[in-house]
């Protein structure tokens, strides 16, 4: 049962996923601090010096009563918020996620434009010589055989 479960964990998708996972997790950190960091502050001056993650609207007021100053401080209070600062933020951060995953495989696709995929034959080296029809190279412009023009 072990050598079974040590193949099971060892093949290559099973690995490729963990490393994807990880990797995935790393880049999320980057990705949140980049939104939280340095996109967030310039746009938040750019509207007047909005932090939108004090954006909330209080549905119901804890004790003691509002108004409330922060978002943590009305949730400290027990408050009924909709937090649509911190939704805002989200977006954005999806969208720059999925800005850079675009930007990512539309580069890596370049890459590979070049490469030849595995299954695909590779392109011809040789012709037949419309004359003797031995096998000449693709760019010979003479029969090394028959000697004629091509």
């Amino acid at each position: 049962m072990w050598q079974e479960f040590k193949k099971f964990a060892m093949r290559g998708n099973v690995v490729d996923m963990a490393v994807g996972i990880i990797i995935g997790a790393a880049f999320t950190s980057i990705v949140n601090s980049l939104v939280d960091d340095i996109i967030m502050p310039p746009i938040g001056m750019l509207l007047g010096r909005v932090d939108f993650s004090n954006m909330y609207i209080t549905l119901q007021a804890g004790d003691p009563a509002g108004p409330y100053a922060t978002l943590p401080d009305a949730q400290a209070a027990g408050a009924v918020t909709v937090n649509f600062g911190l939704f805002i933020s989200s977006l954005i951060s999806f969208f720059i996620v999925a800005l850079v995953v675009f930007f990512l495989l539309r580069g890596i696709n370049k890459l590979q434009e070049g490469v030849i995929a595995p299954g695909e034959p590779e392109p011809a080296a040789t012709k037949k010589c419309p004359y003797c029809k031995t096998e000449i190279n693709i760019e010979a412009s003479r029969c090394p055989n028959c000697t004629s023009e091509i």
